[in-house]
């Protein structure tokens, strides 16, 4: 399962920020990077683990994370 490569935490920001393209959604990461303050080390360090992940996936594995990603809410 896809998924599994995912954290709750990770899986929380994809659905945040998510447009519906993999392309979109690593523009708006980090378009949103821009905008924390240095002492949000957490966030930076999930936000950089979702974009190397979503950045190393092909569009249809991502398709397949977003097809998981909606079931799981259904």
């Amino acid at each position: 399962m896809i998924m599994d490569k995912f954290t709750v935490e990770e899986t929380n920001l994809i659905c945040i920020y998510n447009t519906g393209t993999r392309e979109s959604l690593l523009e708006e990461l980090s378009e949103m990077q821009t905008h924390l303050e240095q002492d949000e080390t957490e966030l930076i360090e999930l936000t950089k683990s979702v974009i190397n992940k979503i950045s190393a996936m092909s569009d249809g594995d991502f398709e397949d994370v977003i097809v998981e990603l909606v079931a799981d809410f259904n």
